[in-house]
């Protein structure tokens, strides 16, 4: 199993576009932080770090933990969490995140950052199979 995900963490290192970014260390301590208040189950913590857009949508700091729980269980109790690139997508920051769920299966994070008034928030968070998963 390790090599597997070392052969996936090397493959992704290799196959996507690197962002040189300063704003990069920020942007992976805002995710870290989000992760963390999911851990803890601080609905309220990790609310405050999406952007407004997903603050609108969910409405409440528990409805948006419910809904991470839920649907989103890799991020919500992660037990691996590999920051990769930053890349930049039609006009948008992603930031990479290998992350490994509670029951062992990988997928591939994509943060989407929205930078308001110098603070980075998260806009949304997609999850797919990483490449070279048939490793």
């Amino acid at each position: 199993m390790r090599a597997s995900i070392l052969a996936v963490i090397l493959l992704l290192a290799g196959s996507m576009p690197v962002v040189a970014s300063k704003e990069g260390v920020r942007i992976r301590a805002v995710i870290s932080a989000q992760i963390e208040a999911f851990r803890r189950d601080d609905g309220a913590a990790a609310f405050a770090i999406a952007s407004p857009g997903i603050q609108a949508k969910f409405g409440t700091p528990a409805a948006f933990l419910n809904v991470v729980a839920s649907a989103y269980p890799q991020v919500y109790r992660p037990t691996n969490v590999v920051f990769l690139e930053l890349s930049e997508a039609t006009g948008k920051l992603l930031q990479h995140v290998l992350i490994t769920g509670p029951k062992g299966r990988i997928v591939l994070a994509l943060y989407e950052m929205q930078n308001i008034d110098g603070t980075w928030r998260i806009n949304g968070c997609r999850l797919t199979d990483p490449p070279g998963k048939e490793i």
